[in-house]
């Protein structure tokens, strides 16, 4: 009988390390002889790759048809039936995923109403929610600091932006902290010590 794998999520602003701890947090697993599959929002499916578009001011629109984009590419990103989460799930691969709809409360959830947001977002919700939830916290001034050294800027990679982005993250956090397993860590300390706290978090997660 397969075992079915674990969903974790990797939540924070821009700059806050996701992408890098993720991939060091799936090495430690696979050590570990855990199977893991890497994957992110947006996806590179077509609803993904439009939302690409519009996040680099390639294609212009509303925050609303934004928002909705983000919910329809979450839900492909869940059901698809060749490569979606809940098929690699249930084949026992543990997904480790950069960004939800946690991120859509909070970017999004920012702008336009936080209620039409969840409402867009509650299959998704019934559909597959994370096992964990890793937040990374980094103060906006340090994460401006870190998308500078890009050579491009996205839509919400402003210090205002990131300033509200991070106080509508803790905000849905407290809303939903007896229905989700959340986990923050801060990211401005050292990488290796980031990941030493989010290993802490796994093992209890997977029982190590």
């Amino acid at each position: 009988m397969i075992t079915k794998g674990k969903f974790i999520v990797f939540e924070g602003t821009d700059g806050s390390g996701k992408s890098t701890q993720m991939r060091l947090l799936s090495s430690y697993l696979q050590e570990r002889g855990v199977a893991c599959a890497l994957t992110h929002e947006p996806t590179t499916s077509p609803f993904g790759m439009l939302l690409r578009d519009c996040m680099g001011g390639r294609t212009e629109t509303s925050e609303y048809a934004i928002a909705a984009m983000f919910a329809a590419d979450r839900l492909d990103h869940i059901e698809n039936p060749v490569n979606g989460m809940k098929k690699q799930l249930f084949e026992g691969v543990t997904v480790l995923c950069d960004r939800y709809y946690f991120s859509s409360f909070a970017y999004n959830g920012g702008i336009v109403p936080l209620g039409w947001v969840e409402e867009l977002n509650r299959p998704a919700m019934e559909l597959l929610r994370p096992d964990l939830v890793v937040y990374l916290d980094l103060t906006p001034e340090e994460g401006m600091r870190r998308i500078a050294r890009r050579s491009e800027r996205e839509r919400y990679e402003t210090l205002e932006r990131q300033r509200k982005t991070r106080e509508k993250y803790f905000e849905v956090f407290e809303k939903y902290k007896d229905l989700e397993h959340i986990v923050i860590v801060e990211s401005e300390k050292e990488i290796e010590q980031t990941q030493a706290q989010i290993r802490a978090a796994a093992d209890a997660l997977f029982g190590f």
